[in-house]
């Protein structure tokens, strides 16, 4: 099993920054992509980002340019390094881990981008 733990989320003004992280802990070798997806209110929830284990990267393109991905392997810990934010990131954003026939939610944390 895989435990996702998420911090990071917050209040910020348009055009600043926010770092979200993203512990795994367990069975964390059975892993082949991790990523962050996001939820607005209303709306139905989108990926956002996704790293594999070897390092490879993907992003949505309302995001591209903006948010970077990160991995920690000593410290089983994703990151999601967000500028240049917008009101429309406004959202709970979740960590996701994939598996082999397995996959794993965090609870999610709160973003919120004011005007």
């Amino acid at each position: 099993q895989v435990q996702l733990a998420e911090s990071g989320g917050g209040l910020v003004q348009a055009g600043g920054s926010l770092r979200l992280s993203c512990a795994a802990s367990g069975s964390i070798r059975s892993i082949n992509v991790m990523g962050w997806y996001r939820q607005a209110p209303g709306k139905q929830r989108e990926l956002v980002t996704i790293i594999t284990g070897d390092g490879t990267t993907n992003y949505a393109d309302s995001v591209k340019g903006r948010f970077t991905i990160s991995r920690d392997n000593a410290k089983n810990t994703v990151y999601l390094q967000m500028n240049s934010l917008k009101p429309e990131d406004t959202a709970v954003y979740y960590c996701h881990a994939r598996a082999i026939t397995n996959y794993y939610w965090g609870r999610g944390t709160q973003v919120t981008v004011s005007s």
